[in-house]
């Protein structure tokens, strides 16, 4: 399974963001987050015990600004600057501070690249981490079903998580986020299931996200019984979403 020793890293070919500079807010050499997906490249939760000690605000901007001015200075491209690594960033407690020096940073040696971060949204209802998010480019928020129960199967949250909450959360984005869903099915569930497949675009058209990006099983899983779903398959599931006008980004 896929850890990030490093708090910045790459830059990375993303499918979805193109030449990107990671940065893993999370402890090294583990994994340690709010989720417990599936289908997460991490692993399980239980097998990436970390140290739980997160980097901080000026470890952080050090690791930046060393990774940044080299880039810089050696000509490599960096189109985004990407908040993801082993676990969900919003977690670190400097996480609002850190998000104010990147873009600093960004400004200053890359200012045409974009600040993206990858969350499962779990955390938006916090003040202070919904306003960092919205300072950034691409705040891209997870829902990757339309009920409790799905998600409880899906991304087995660790602690309170109810649905409503974070859609209402999302709402108050006004539409300046990416939505990001990952269809997937397995032995114990479809999340393109007809009922669950029209209750997410129900969810999709309240909480109207400047995009939406969908996709798939792309790397090795923890859960074995996994099986991902085609690009023509999912285009099929989102179809009505994009005759409604909404933009809609599909990755196989």
């Amino acid at each position: 399974m896929l850890h990030f020793d490093d708090i910045v890293f790459g830059p990375i070919f993303s499918r979805r963001l193109g030449s990107s500079l990671g940065v893993n807010l999370l402890p090294s050499k583990g994994k340690l987050c709010n989720f417990d997906c599936v289908y997460c490249e991490c692993g399980w939760n239980k097998d990436g015990i970390a140290e739980r000690v997160f980097p901080r605000l000026e470890e952080v901007k050090a690791a930046l600004e060393e990774k940044m001015s080299k880039a810089a200075s050696e000509g490599v491209p960096v189109d985004s600057i990407t908040f993801s690594g082993n676990g969900e960033p919003t977690m670190n407690p400097d996480f609002p501070e850190i998000i104010d020096v990147t873009l600093e940073l960004r400004d200053r040696y890359f200012p045409d690249a974009k600040v993206s971060v990858l969350s499962n949204a779990t955390l938006i209802g916090r003040p202070a981490v919904a306003e960092a998010l919205m300072k950034v480019d691409n705040p891209i928020l997870k829902i990757d079903a339309s009920s409790d129960s799905l998600i409880a199967q899906i991304n087995k949250p660790v602690g309170r998580y109810r649905l409503d909450e974070v859609v209402e959360a999302m709402m108050k984005f006004e539409g300046r986020f990416v939505l990001q869903t990952m269809f997937l099915k397995s032995p114990d569930f479809d999340t393109a299931e007809p009922d669950a497949l029209e209750k997410w675009m129900e969810i999709v058209r309240k909480v109207k996200p400047r995009e939406i990006m969908v996709y798939t099983i792309d790397r090795e899983t923890p859960d074995k019984s996994l099986a991902k779903y085609t690009v023509e398959e999912m285009t099929a599931f989102v179809q009505p979403l994009i005759d409604e006008g909404f933009r809609i980004q599909i990755r196989g």
